[in-house]
């Protein structure tokens, strides 16, 4: 999806696209939107809700500066803090295991797609094979560095967005890949990779050297785990030598920790990964917030990632399932309920007109003060070389991200929409 600003370009710069959920946020504010606003249902936002949930540790609401924490951080973060997230990764998925994380494997930056740019900056002239569909912003990021060349894989709906070992395999073989970029579970269909099937991904990155590049960023937010397990997944668990596997992980605060604000995030991988991501961050960006990584530690700790994790299985898991079961009686379908993620995945193809366009259910979703994602915003496509329509039109990505309050009176907007235009299609509802 290619959309730019309405502002007078200068000719020195180039017109710089809008990812999928700013352009909807803007789009939301020239009608009025304001997060603040009662009555807006924000279904747009990639952000989970942030106050206090049942049975999860009291939220962090202030922290305090040390005098010397006013200078600069190291552009791979804070030791303590690197080691910290090393020990919570082997406390959740490699007890026991001869090979364990340092502080040596982590890098941290002041938030996801800082973390990623550093990634993406630092590899050389290679195939980087990517998803369709797949998080918006990757867009963007594939196409603004030239050394490498990205290599779309389409995933199809009718399939449930499957993707095995030996597809991934055939993949590697067959298109060279050297790396492989995804978000795990899948932003924006809720698609799960986990257990022995991603025990088989990493043998084949390992026995054909091709980096797995990891957006774990929802990796807290898992539908299907195994009973009495924890509900969190990373490929961290599957690898054999922290140091020479090709497996490199991303995640933060962000969304796991409920913390979006916080801008805090890291890498894990090798240490010859770790030192070519912070070099790039030395030019980049420079490093992330001093004051808080320090303040971090105690939400690093295995007690309260585990009641965090916990509670929000238990009241995201109420949402999903009273979210997926509504939007499925209005008749927008999914190809799979979500694994994972605040997500889900509508096609609405089979709703009336304007509605059965992905834009077009946005625009009139905002006439009842209501914001999604079209999914054609997801069609990423670095360099706009793949011929437009996109394949993924007939979708829009619907977050339960927000509070059950407000769930319940977008739901309840949306069924009148469907219901006004299944009487009287084409003509415009008037807003609540």
């Amino acid at each position: 999806m290619d959309v730019v600003s309405d502002d007078v370009s200068l000719p020195a710069f180039r017109a710089v696209p809008r990812t999928g959920v700013i352009f909807v946020t803007a789009e939301a504010t020239r009608r009025g939107y304001r997060s603040s606003d009662p009555e807006w249902c924000n279904l747009g936002q990639g952000q989970p809700e942030t106050g206090d949930l049942p049975g999860a540790p009291p939220r962090l609401n202030q922290v305090t500066i040390d005098v010397a924490d006013m200078e600069y951080a190291p552009v791979a973060g804070l030791w303590e803090v690197r080691e910290s997230i090393a020990s919570l990764y082997n406390r959740l998925y490699r007890r026991g295991m001869p090979s364990q994380y340092s502080a040596e494997n982590v890098c941290l930056s002041g938030g996801g797609r800082a973390a990623l740019t550093r990634a993406a900056a630092s590899l050389g002239a290679i195939n980087l094979g990517h998803f369709l569909p797949d998080y918006t912003a990757y867009e963007e990021l594939l196409d603004v560095f030239k050394a490498f060349t990205a290599i779309p894989i389409l995933l199809e709906g009718e399939r449930g967005y499957a993707f095995t070992a030996e597809d991934l395999r055939r993949e590697v073989q067959g298109r060279g890949l050297s790396a492989l970029l995804f978000s795990n579970p899948c932003n924006p269909t809720g698609k799960l990779v986990h257990g022995e099937e991603m025990a088989r991904w990493v043998s084949v990155a390992r026995e054909h050297e091709c980096t797995l590049l990891v957006d774990e960023f929802y990796s807290h937010y898992i539908w299907t785990g195994r009973p009495g397990h924890l509900p969190v997944e990373s490929a961290a668990r599957y690898v054999e030598d922290v140091n020479k596997d090709p497996v490199v992980v991303f995640d933060g605060f962000t969304k796991n920790w409920r913390y979006p604000g916080w801008r805090m995030t890291w890498t894990l991988g090798p240490r010859q990964v770790i030192e070519a991501v912070s070099s790039a961050g030395s030019f980049l960006d420079g490093g992330g917030s001093r004051p808080l990584q320090r303040a971090a530690i105690p939400l690093l700790q295995e007690e309260p990632v585990v009641q965090e994790t916990m509670a929000i299985h238990n009241t995201f898991r109420e949402k999903r399932d009273r979210f997926h079961s509504r939007l499925e009686r209005i008749g927008i379908r999914t190809d799979r309920a979500p694994d994972g993620t605040f997500y889900v995945w509508g096609n609405v193809s089979g709703l009336p007109a304007p509605l059965n366009d992905g834009m077009g259910f946005f625009r009139a979703a905002l006439d009842q003060k209501i914001i999604a994602v079209p999914g054609e915003f997801f069609d990423v496509n670095p360099g706009k070389r793949r011929a437009r329509p996109s394949r993924f039109r007939g979708y829009v990505r619907l977050s339960f991200g927000p509070s059950m309050e407000t769930l319940d009176k977008a739901l309840s907007r949306l069924e009148a929409m469907v219901l006004h235009y299944s009487r009287t299609p084409g003509k415009p509802q008037p807003a609540p």
